[in-house]
């Protein structure tokens, strides 16, 4: 967990783009929401791993989304549960499950579809605000925090040793 957490202030403190962690906070967001065994979340990793995204940044927001998503559960169910029940789609939700390939992505289970709908309508909220938070981050919080006491503390010990390896 330290070196994830090491990795995340590399990529923070780095000249890479904000956008990059931007994008791999948003697939790790639609990756942890959406239920784990789903043909679409094979998508996103392969997105994820042919795009190179910022892996620390997608596994971090991964595994934050996805304790959220037992809380939200609920309302992904009612969502998804209102998508599959308007009258005028069950024609195509009908065609849908007649065919073998949209039974394997299972965009009838109401959980996947409300989640799948919710993080992508969320996605580029989150792009923007990540992309925000990164920037000030970088322009304001940067300087002030390596200046704190428990930062320079921290710069002691095993945790600054592993970000310090990882920095090259």
């Amino acid at each position: 967990m330290l070196t994830l957490l090491a990795r995340l202030l590399r990529a923070l403190n780095s000249e890479s783009g904000a956008w990059a962690l931007a994008i791999a906070f948003v697939l790790g967001m639609i990756m942890g929401f959406t239920p784990l065994w789903r043909v679409h979340n094979l998508v996103i990793l392969l997105i994820a791993l042919l795009f190179r995204v910022n892996l620390s940044g997608f596994i971090l927001s991964f595994v934050i989304c996805s304790g959220l998503a037992f809380l939200l559960d609920p309302l992904f169910h009612q969502v998804g549960f209102a998508i599959l029940s308007a009258e005028g789609w069950q024609p195509v939700w009908q065609a849908m499950y007649d065919s073998a390939f949209w039974r394997v992505v299972q965009f009838h289970h109401t959980i996947t579809l409300g989640s799948l709908v919710i993080s992508l309508a969320f996605a580029p909220i989150l792009a923007i605000v990540s992309f925000w938070l990164v920037s000030q981050y970088r322009r304001r919080i940067q300087t002030w925090f390596n200046k704190l006491r428990i930062v320079q503390a921290l710069k002691a010990n095993r945790f600054w040793a592993i970000y310090s390896n990882l920095r090259g």
